[in-house]
């Protein structure tokens, strides 16, 4: 199994593609430019099977509806934001001035608990890690040795808190309660900027330090 980090839309949003053997893949974040994110996928043969949200921030779904549609898949949201895809003001798009109102269709899934998810051949845990948002969630792939963090965690940085539902003492504790117990030389696939990993983290960044 191996991924690929593909950064779209306005802001440089990581979608990533996790796919098997089969050629059959997982899409996690598809954040915007949904023609070349589909372009890609049927460039490399890839088989989608579901689309997986992190969280449901505008940057993080603003792909959603086309992508679904061209590969009638379903998409998978926390509990807590499955009334956000189409509320400017909950996904944030309402206060950025340069960017048009965000607004997708209902989740066809609704993740109520953390735990084992199994997609077809593809298993991995769902981790609760709030306080960039109140749904925000992160996909461990254990034996692939990688985690899918979204906005909390990033290479020097964790995400912001200042959108609606954001609170930083409780992601601090997200990240050290469920992300950083992980086994140090996992990588950590984060919603923008470079790949990392949990040691560097652990060791460098400025957010995590003396906690």
């Amino acid at each position: 199994m191996k991924w690929q980090q593909i950064p779209l839309g306005s802001i440089q949003t990581n979608c990533y593609i996790v796919e098997n053997t089969e050629r059959a893949c997982l899409i996690f974040d598809p954040g915007g430019e949904a023609k070349k994110l589909i372009n890609h996928i049927n460039s490399r043969g890839l088989k989608p099977l579901a689309i997986l949200l992190t969280h449901a921030h505008f940057d993080h779904i603003g792909a959603v509806d086309d992508v679904r549609k061209k590969y009638n898949i379903p998409v998978y949201v926390h509990k807590q934001e499955e009334k956000w895809l189409g509320d400017p003001k909950m996904n944030g798009s309402q206060f950025f001035s340069l960017i048009e109102p965000v607004r997708a269709n209902p989740a066809d899934e609704i993740i109520k608990q953390e735990g084992t998810m199994k997609i077809h051949d593809f298993v991995f845990q769902v981790y609760h890690t709030p306080g960039h948002s109140p749904g925000s969630i992160s996909y461990y792939f254990e034996e692939e040795g990688f985690v899918i963090s979204g906005d909390a965690l990033f290479q020097g940085s964790i995400g912001r808190t200042d959108l609606p539902g954001g609170n930083q003492t409780q992601l601090i504790k997200s990240i050290h309660d469920k992300l950083l117990t992980l086994p140090e030389d996992t990588y950590v696939l984060s919603g923008h900027g470079p790949v990392t990993t949990i040691v560097d983290e652990m060791d460098s960044n400025p957010f995590l330090n003396g906690f």
